[in-house]
Parts: C-alpha cells; structure tokens; sequence
C-alpha cells in the first residue's frame, strides 16, 4: 500500500511531489517545448523527428528530474543521456544542437521547480536567435562558395583551372586533394570568391570543359557541405 500511495505523493522519498505539482510542470514543459520548435523552425530546414524530440524532450527531462528527487547532479546525468541520443544518430548542426541544449535545460528548470527560470530562459534564447536570423548574423558573403571537382588522373590539378579561377574568382585556395576509383581519379576541394555570383553558371561551364564534364559541386558555405 505504501508503494501505491507514493506513486504520486513521493511518500518513499525525501521529496514530495503532488500530482498537481506534476501536471503543470509537465504542461508548461510541453508548452515551452512547442514554442522552441516552431521558432526553431524558423528560416531554418529542420526535419520532421527533430522537431518532434523537441517537443518531447522537456517533458521526458522534467520527468526525470523529478523521479530522482530533483536531485541535480543525478538528474543532469540521467537527462544528459538523452540530449546525446541526436548525435549518436546523426550529425547535427550548430543552430539544432543549441535547441536541444535548451529543451533539455527548460526540462531540467520545469522539474526542479523553476518554472519562471524555464520561462525566462525560453523567451530570451529564442528571441536572441530570431534576432540573429533576421539579421543573417554570421552568413558568408554573397559570392564565398565551397567548391568540389572531379577530374582524371591525367590532368595537372595545380595549373588547369588556373586561368578560369583568375577570370571568376577574387581569391582561391586548394584545401584538399583526394584520390578515388584506384587512383584514376582526383577530388578537389576549393574554398573561393566569386566575383560575380550571378556568372556562376558560366563560371562551372568552363569548369567543366576543363574537367572533362565529371562531376562538379558549387555550394554555399552556409549549408555545412564542406566534405567530399
């Protein structure tokens, strides 16, 4: 009887938490959870289950916090767990690992109790990165472009593009050089300046004259697409 009467009571604890005292940390969890993927969302391509896990999230970590007797230091371990579930699946970038760096810390503010705190720090994180969206804080310049070619083995990669990259380019470098298909052919990795971004399909045309028509990727340095 005793193990029934604390399901909700926490009589077997030191700590007691009422149903009451339950429910509204675990729907302001869900609340606040809802709120960081939508303005997670936000000019951002975010997919479908990581929108969902952050709804999720703080809802699971409250609840954690909670059944550990709001202890910090167990319930951080124990919550930190989960916030390392994304990245051992997949890679992450930069802007989704600060959300879920949030929803686990409005998680752990709801179930210590703090719930102004989970508040507070909600609105100010994500008003800060709106902020920032809107203003394009820290997009590379119009014409930076990561550049990748492929080319046979019997091309001289350090002199055949060089009268092309003089013509379109302000500044180049040659970050990488890659052997594949037994060494037949080579990967190039550039990091370039357009100097005119709207010239850039005549700028790969004459890229692929040079390479023989294989394979060439020109892509923004903002979409983290930097390995061949």
């Amino acid at each position: 009887m005793d193990i029934i009467k604390s399901i909700f009571t926490g009589a077997l604890y030191t700590v007691t938490v009422t149903l009451t005292e339950y429910l509204i940390s675990l729907g302001t969890a869900l609340v606040l959870g809802i709120i960081i993927a939508l303005v997670g969302r936000f000019r951002s391509k975010q997919s479908r289950s990581l929108s969902v896990a952050i709804v999720l999230l703080p809802m699971v970590v409250q609840t954690i916090i909670m059944l550990v007797n709001r202890e910090f230091g167990a319930g951080l371990a124990v919550a930190g767990a989960f916030g390392l579930v994304r990245f051992r699946s997949a890679p992450a970038s930069a802007r989704d690992m600060v959300l879920i760096a949030l929803s686990v810390a409005v998680g752990l503010a709801c179930g210590m109790g703090t719930i102004g705190i989970a508040v507070i720090l909600t609105v100010a994180v994500l008003a800060m990165l709106f902020i920032l969206t809107l203003v394009n804080f820290g997009r590379s310049p119009g014409g930076a472009r990561h550049l990748r070619i492929v080319i046979p083995e019997t091309l001289n990669y350090s002199e055949v593009f060089s009268e092309v990259f003089n013509k379109y380019t302000s500044r180049h470098e040659l970050l990488k050089v890659k052997t594949t298909n037994m060494g037949s052919l080579f990967h190039l990795q550039y990091d370039i300046m357009l100097k005119n971004p709207d010239k850039e399909k005549e700028f790969i045309d004459e890229l692929r004259i040079r390479n023989g028509n294989l394979e060439i990727v020109c892509a923004s340095p903002d979409d983290g697409a930097k390995e061949i």
